[in-house]
């Protein structure tokens, strides 16, 4: 099957969950209201066209093909799935508003320009459990940097008395707050999972290729403890909390698609 087909269904149907999360938000009181299950499940359908897209560029005779924006879009595959499976129980959905466009441009990348760095998928099982458990932390922590930014808007306009426009579609601060930790909690489960897997099965994990990868990724999961330490031991709310998250992410985000930039797209390798 072409993946064009597929590729333009997914990209259209990502962009208009997207724009109808931004016409609850921002539109007036008086327009159509757009309730969770039609968003949940436009974005339902694009996550299976984007499934088969994934399907057909990963999947090779030769193992799996985890090229960088290969990488970005099964990443974003991830963060789709795991913001609708949770959305189903909790009031997330209007992360969608960033992640869904998100989705759309990973399969544009993929699609313009495809790469190739091909994992042999018989290789150790302890190589495959690193792989998924660094995508697993990676998906949840790309929602909570999403979630933060969101929670930095709402505090902003809370300060300054202008809970108005779209502050009004979004939980309560101590809910968001809470979904926000529940979400990091999450993450750093899985990333600790992913860096133990990493230093005791792979042999090469402190190569001088994956060097700064892996300290990049110690130094996130150190920003993460630290913030928890701080929301468990001092209550750490607000601007702070947001801070120290989006500082954990971008170490994180550098740590994986920082190295995969510099070895595919400028090294070649």
């Amino acid at each position: 099957m072409n993946n064009l087909t597929p590729s333009i269904l997914a990209i259209s149907l990502y962009l208009l969950s997207g724009i109808f999360i931004a016409v609850r938000l921002f539109g007036k009181q008086e327009s159509i209201s757009i309730g969770k299950p039609y968003i949940i499940s436009i974005g339902m359908i694009a996550l299976l066209m984007h499934s088969h897209l994934l399907y057909q560029g990963i999947f090779s005779d030769r193992g799996l093909n985890l090229g960088i924006f290969n990488a970005f879009s099964l990443l974003s595959w991830l963060i789709i799935l795991m913001l609708i499976l949770t959305a189903i129980r909790k009031p997330i959905e209007n992360l969608g508003i960033a992640l869904f466009p998100l989705a759309a441009i990973a399969i544009v990348f993929e699609i313009s320009w495809p790469s190739n760095h091909i994992i042999n998928s018989t290789g150790p099982w302890q190589l495959q459990a690193h792989i998924m458990f660094s995508f697993l932390a990676y998906s949840l922590f790309t929602i909570a940097m999403v979630q933060a930014i969101i929670l930095y808007i709402q505090d902003k306009h809370l300060r300054n008395h202008r809970p108005g426009g779209f502050i009004r579609s979004l939980p309560p601060l101590q809910s968001m707050e809470y979904l926000l930790f529940q979400i990091i909690t999450a993450g750093y489960l899985l990333l600790t999972i992913s860096l133990i897997t990493g230093v005791l099965f792979l042999e090469d994990i402190f190569a001088k290729h994956q060097t700064h990868k892996t300290v990049l990724s110690i130094i996130a999961w150190v920003i993460f403890t630290v913030l928890l330490w701080g929301r468990f031991r001092y209550g750490w709310r607000g601007r702070k909390a947001i801070h120290w998250t989006l500082g954990g992410f971008i170490a994180l985000m550098l740590a994986y698609f920082g190295s995969k930039l510099v070895l595919e797209l400028i090294l070649s390798r």
